[in-house]
C-alpha cells in the first residue's frame, strides 16, 4: 500500500515539474522573441518636401489682381479666378507673363519696383506683377527673381498684393515650415551619405567574407 502510495507521490512531482519546465522554457521562448516596435515613418513621409507653390490669384473690382491663397506644393500651378469664371493658367501663359514683367523691369517701369503707395493710386498690381510677387514666382521667373530680391519695394509689394493679411500670414508660414523641412531633408541625406551608408556598406561586405 505505502509503495502504491510513494509511485503516486512520484508521478505527481514528476507531473509537476514537468509543468514548471514547460512554463519555463515557454518563457524563454517569448524572451527570445523581441516584441514588436512600432514601424517609423520615414522623414519624408513625415514631413514631406515641397518644391513646388500652388497659387491662387483672384481679378478685383478695379480691375487689379491679388493673390487670395498660396501654400507649398509637389508642382506648380496658378489658379486665376476673373470674370466669374476660374482657370489654371497654361505654361505658355506663365512664360508669357513673366516675359512682359521681365521687359518691365529692365525699363523701370515694373510696379514691382515702385513704391507701394504709388502702386495702390496707380490703380494696383497687373496679373503679371502679382504672379512675381507670390510663391511661385522662383519656380516661374528665377532669372527675374534674382534682379528682385535686393529691391526693398518688391518685398513690400510682396506683402500689398495679398488680398488680406491672414492670407500673406498664412503663406509665409507655410513657407517657412516647408523651408524646415528642406532643410532638415538636406542634413538627413547628408547624415546617411556619409555615416549610415558607410557602416551599411562594411557590416555587408563583412558578411560577404563570412566575418
Amino acid at each position: 500500500m505505502n509503495r502504491h502510495i510513494n509511485k503516486i507521490s512520484n508521478y505527481a512531482m514528476v507531473g509537476g515539474l514537468s509543468a514548471v519546465a514547460l512554463v519555463g522554457l515557454q518563457g524563454c521562448g517569448d524572451a527570445g522573441q523581441a516584441p514588436e516596435q512600432p514601424k517609423e515613418q520615414p522623414a519624408q513621409e513625415q514631413s514631406v518636401v515641397k518644391e513646388g507653390a500652388s497659387v491662387t490669384i483672384e481679378k478685383q473690382a478695379d480691375g487689379s489682381y491679388k493673390i487670395i491663397d498660396e501654400f507649398p506644393s509637389t508642382t506648380t500651378r496658378v489658379i486665376v479666378k476673373e470674370d466669374g469664371a476660374e482657370r489654371i493658367l497654361t505654361q505658355e501663359e506663365i512664360d508669357k507673363l513673366v516675359a512682359e514683367e521681365e521687359a518691365k523691369v529692365e525699363a523701370g517701369t515694373s510696379k514691382l519696383t515702385q513704391d507701394p503707395a504709388q502702386v495702390s493710386e496707380s490703380g494696383g498690381m497687373g496679373l503679371a506683377g502679382t504672379l512675381m510677387a507670390s510663391m511661385a514666382a522662383g519656380m516661374v521667373g528665377a532669372m527675374l527673381m534674382n534682379k528682385l530680391m535686393n529691391n526693398q519695394n518688391y518685398k513690400q509689394n510682396q506683402r500689398a498684393s495679398h488680398k488680406s493679411a491672414s492670407s500673406y500670414n498664412r503663406s509665409q508660414k507655410a513657407q517657412a515650415t516647408n523651408n524646415a523641412a528642406r532643410k532638415s531633408a538636406g542634413s538627413s541625406k547628408k547624415s546617411g551619405f556619409f555615416g549610415n551608408n558607410k557602416k551599411a556598406s562594411s557590416s555587408s561586405r563583412s558578411s560577404s567574407f563570412g566575418g
